[in-house]
């Protein structure tokens, strides 16, 4: 499948749980090694497969930060694919990458300013060059998010867009001298961790040694406490804070969850319970068989086909390959 998108390497939780913006690009580069390094250990050509990687990142709130971060992935991205992999193909060296603004930067206090917020991390996302975009809505802290929230973060999106010229020049920062510096000090600083990481033998010896999680605990760690000392001001939480009314929030109807269970329940007693059984089962035996020729693909898709449910065919897999359980980090 030429085409097909394989996995989308995320950094955008590794920054939600609190990692620097160094972390984010250090974790989620050297996850997309790990990957790639495994593929090549199977045999397989790098220039087969690099070019349909791609990568999901967050967008946070220091502005130029951000852009310098999105910049040094894409110029690290690219050495690695071409000097520790050899890859022939220009398309491999390309650091595709799609960028969500940050939730965890939304405020259940005075949520209006979180429409300002996704503004910058936007336009901080365009600027450093992503190839899709995802604009949080202002009520997210708070629920679900109102169709008329949800209605202005696309309007966020369409204005850079169609309004504020941005999109018309490539990188359009390089070449400041401060945006370029900043580049460097990120990209030395992830670089810094994939040594340490080589060292760990990879990232999965890494993440079973709690590396990873450690780092993101003490940044996040010291990130509230500098919160909490008020050396770093979030506008309506710890400064210019103000009594509030009651904010109006989306409400789900819970007789919509009532009516899907039911059309589940139907479902399984109206299919060939038979058939899905036997699908299951051989994606069990694929899941376990630990040769190139088992690929899961096939049964999963018979299993689609079989109207078994995505949970039975999660629950089939971790039959065979467990649960992971998070190591501990202190």
């Amino acid at each position: 499948m030429p085409k097909w998108n394989s996995i989308s390497i995320s950094g955008y939780h590794i920054r939600e749980a609190g990692s620097t913006a160094a972390q984010e690009l250090a974790f989620t580069l050297r996850d997309g090694i790990e990957y790639v390094q495994w593929c090549v250990d199977e045999g397989m050509d790098v220039d087969s497969f690099a070019p349909r990687l791609s990568f999901f990142f967050n967008s946070h709130s220091d502005f130029f930060e951000e852009i310098a971060k999105f910049r040094a992935a894409r110029r690290i991205w690219a050495r690695t694919m071409k000097e520790r992999f050899g890859a022939k193909n220009p398309r491999s060296w390309m650091c595709r990458f799609h960028t969500q603004t940050a939730g965890v930067s939304l405020t259940a206090q005075q949520p209006y300013n979180s429409v300002v917020r996704t503004s910058l991390q936007a336009l901080a996302a365009v600027l450093g060059g992503t190839q899709s975009l995802h604009t949080n809505s202002l009520d997210e802290a708070l629920a679900l998010p109102t169709e008329e929230a949800v209605t202005i973060a696309l309007r966020t999106q369409q204005v850079i867009a169609h309004e504020s010229g941005v999109v018309n020049t490539a990188d359009p920062l390089a070449g400041s001298y401060f945006v370029e510096k900043l580049t460097s000090d990120i990209e030395a600083e992830a670089l810094e961790y994939f040594r340490k990481i080589d060292a760990m033998g990879g990232m999965v010896a890494a993440v079973e040694r709690g590396f990873p999680q450690r780092e993101i605990q003490e940044a996040a760690y010291q990130f509230q406490r500098a919160v909490d000392r008020k050396d770093k001001i979030i506008v309506g939480v710890n400064d210019y804070v103000m009594d509030e009314d009651p904010f109006p929030i989306l409400y789900i109807d819970e007789s919509v969850a009532e009516s899907q269970t039911a059309s589940v329940q139907r479902l399984k007693q109206t299919r060939d319970n038979a058939r899905v059984q036997k699908c299951l089962e051989d994606l069990r035996q694929a899941a376990g068989g630990g040769r190139p020729s088992d690929n899961v693909m096939y049964p999963i898709l018979d299993c689609a086909r079989a109207y078994a449910t995505l949970g039975e065919m999660c629950d089939a897999l971790r039959d065979v390959w467990g649960e992971y359980q998070e190591p501990p980090t202190f």
